[in-house]
């Protein structure tokens, strides 16, 4: 396995330019099955998600090609079969994402349960449910999805209030709504930038589509979508991410092509721990040269300070001058990074989803190990301010959401390497 090798205590300085967002690409890739023609994706990170994506869309019958920041879904080639197999759909949860696009277009689908992860259960009831009140039949066998159309054929529009926002679950329900016969209107929906990011694409594949980012959406059925060619939005946790690294240096970075608009929950918290946020023509500027502040974060759905940022901001009240509550509210396991950063000489204590973080002049370096993407990202931040050596092992987690961190951090001036074939 490959880890991160970091020596600390180097500002971070110099400009970093964020690339497409991970959780825009996944759905909008899942969305070339409701058409039949070829379809480009541009701005696409290289990711490992990403290259599932793309191996999902192969065993489905679409012929794709990755290039660097594009891939090119082709057109159908009539050999479409609508099975997502658990040997790709266990690499990543967002998989499930081609149930509503797959039931829509062919009046079937079998796909894998996508099970829990390693930050909590995440389970696709609300998936279910919507598709049923679209008529669908769904039953549960040797732990796959097996859905229908009513009578084996399309959709019927259908009014549906969530029980819970969830982002994947409304995106998921839009794509099959795109093709249902009649109207359907999602109550209680998510209301993330990546979920109007997809309805875009799916207006731009001709279907009718209003509401996005708002906690209801109106779909009008169409007959049928077509190709589409569309650049993604920038990610803004990878922004986010750049932007602690920054602060927790002590650093002044321009983070190109940063997605402000969809920062405001987390940017309001990063200004009150000290740090000064200047908007410029490409982007964002971040400087830190004073003590950090303690401040306090409760995740919450969008706007909210997203819960993909918590474990890096943690990382940034490890270094706070006083003592910061972080409480999650997102998922019920999603601390494993404390253990680890406990190691690098941090002061947390942790009660049920609250963790109490007393600043500490300075981490020291450790061998850590990554249980999940941000904590990966996390852990590496942390090993930036730390003093001595620094090794951050089963980085294939960051491999999954951030496109050549360790590259991207040596050109702001880290001192920090891949190492290939690290045990553990």
């Amino acid at each position: 396995m490959d880890a991160i090798r970091i020596r600390g205590g180097r500002p971070l300085k110099g400009t970093v330019s964020v690339s497409g967002a991970k959780n825009a690409a996944l759905p909008i890739l899942c969305a070339t099955l409701l058409s039949e023609g070829e379809s480009f994706v541009r701005n696409v990170p290289a990711l490992r998600d990403i290259e599932t994506s793309v191996a999902l869309l192969e065993f489905l019958g679409r012929k794709s090609v990755l290039g660097p920041t594009t891939v090119r879904v082709g057109a159908d080639t009539g050999t479409s079969r609508p099975e997502a197999p658990y040997e790709l759909v266990k690499q990543m949860r967002a998989s499930v994402l081609v149930l509503g696009p797959l039931l829509a277009r062919f009046g079937r689908a079998k796909v894998s349960l996508p099970g829990g992860c390693a930050i909590g259960a995440r389970p696709i009831d609300q998936h279910l449910k919507g598709l049923e009140a679209m008529g669908a039949e769904i039953k549960l066998e040797h732990g796959y999805v097996v859905a229908r159309g009513p009578n084996g054929g399309r959709l019927k529009g259908a009014d549906f209030c969530f029980d819970i926002a969830t982002v994947t679950g409304t995106e998921n329900l839009m794509m099959a709504a795109a093709l249902a016969r009649g109207r359907t209107t999602l109550v209680n929906c998510a209301r993330e930038p990546e979920v109007e990011e997809l309805a875009r694409v799916l207006n731009k594949m001709g279907a009718s589509i209003q509401g996005a980012g708002t906690d209801e959406i109106l779909i009008e059925g169409k007959e049928s979508l077509h190709p589409f060619d569309h650049a993604i939005i920038a990610d803004r946790v990878e922004a986010g991410t750049f932007m602690v690294a920054a602060a927790a240096t002590g650093g002044d970075v321009l983070v190109e092509h940063a997605p402000v608009e969809h920062l405001e929950g987390f940017l309001a918290k990063l200004r009150r721990a000290g740090c000064v946020l200047t908007r410029e023509e490409h982007g964002l500027r971040v400087v830190r040269s004073g003590p950090i502040l303690p401040v306090d974060i409760t995740t919450a759905p969008y706007p909210g300070f997203p819960t993909d940022m918590q474990a890096q901001f943690m990382v940034l009240m490890c270094l706070c001058n006083g003592r910061a509550v972080i409480t999650e509210t997102i998922f019920e396991n999603r601390f494993m990074h404390v253990s680890e950063l406990l190691r690098m000489g941090a002061n947390i204590d942790v009660h049920s989803n609250t963790a109490i973080v007393n600043g500490v002049p300075a981490l020291s370096g450790a061998s850590v190990m990554a249980t999940d993407l941000r904590a990966s990202a996390s852990l590496v931040i942390a090993g930036l301010t730390a003093s001595d050596e620094t090794e951050v092992r089963r980085v294939y987690h960051l491999d999954r959401g951030y496109e050549h961190i360790e590259q991207k951090l040596a050109g702001l001036g880290a001192d920090i390497e891949r190492v290939k074939g690290v045990a553990g």
